[in-house]
């Protein structure tokens, strides 16, 4: 299946990698997805319509984000949110769609023909991941905060997806501005006794129980 942008942002927009990723998810066709780290909602489309293809309606979204640029994520390393380098969408989402394309408001819309499946949460992952009842989620994307402490936050409350037989998918495993992630990854695995395979040239890692 192709991955499509929707002329929006996008952190899988390297020649492939989205490609690579719906292809991972649909070796597992989970039908309760979380998402930690919506951005512009790219990737989730990409999944909804992917998860319809192979179970119809029946199949759950939800996608955990703080849905706005602010002091709690400040310090974390996320891609820029505007076109800075795109007059055209620029003026598209400021001038003629009236939106900010990282708003919850605007990712609703973009989600809205899934809306019966879709359930976005606005928040922190550090105070609410905790709070999402883990026993039904079967297949989770890690691609929220880049800070070592909210990725070994992530990666402890998805501990339970994991040892139900569930897959964790970590996204930046390779990032140099980010070593955070690596190492909390690294760490995490090593504590639980999980397996982790390093794919897609190093970009990606997946948790999985041994």
């Amino acid at each position: 299946m192709e991955y499509k942008k929707y002329y929006r942002k996008t952190s899988l927009k390297q020649k492939g990698v989205g490609s690579f990723f719906l292809a991972e998810i649909s070796k597992k066709k989970p039908k309760n997805f979380l998402e930690i780290g919506v951005f512009h909602g790219v990737t989730a489309r990409n999944v909804c319509e992917l998860l319809f293809k192979i179970h119809g309606n029946d199949f759950n979204y939800i996608g955990l984000d703080l849905f706005e640029e602010s002091d709690e994520n400040k310090n974390e390393v996320i891609p820029n949110t505007t076109f800075s380098s795109n007059p055209i969408k620029n003026f598209y989402y400021k001038y003629i769609k009236r939106q900010n394309p990282y708003s919850l408001e605007a990712v609703k819309e973009l989600l809205q023909k899934f809306n019966n499946n879709v359930h976005l949460i606005k928040g922190n992952s550090n105070k609410l991941l905790s709070k999402i009842d883990m026993s039904k989620i079967d297949y989770v994307f890690l691609d929220g905060g880049h800070e070592y402490n909210t990725v070994l936050n992530d990666l402890s409350c998805c501990s339970e997806v994991i040892n139900n037989g569930g897959t964790v998918l970590c996204d930046d495993y390779d990032l140099q501005q980010a070593p955070g992630v690596r190492r909390a990854i690294d760490e995490f695995v090593k504590k639980n006794n999980f397996n982790c395979s390093i794919i897609c040239s190093g970009r990606f890692a997946k948790i999985e129980k041994n």
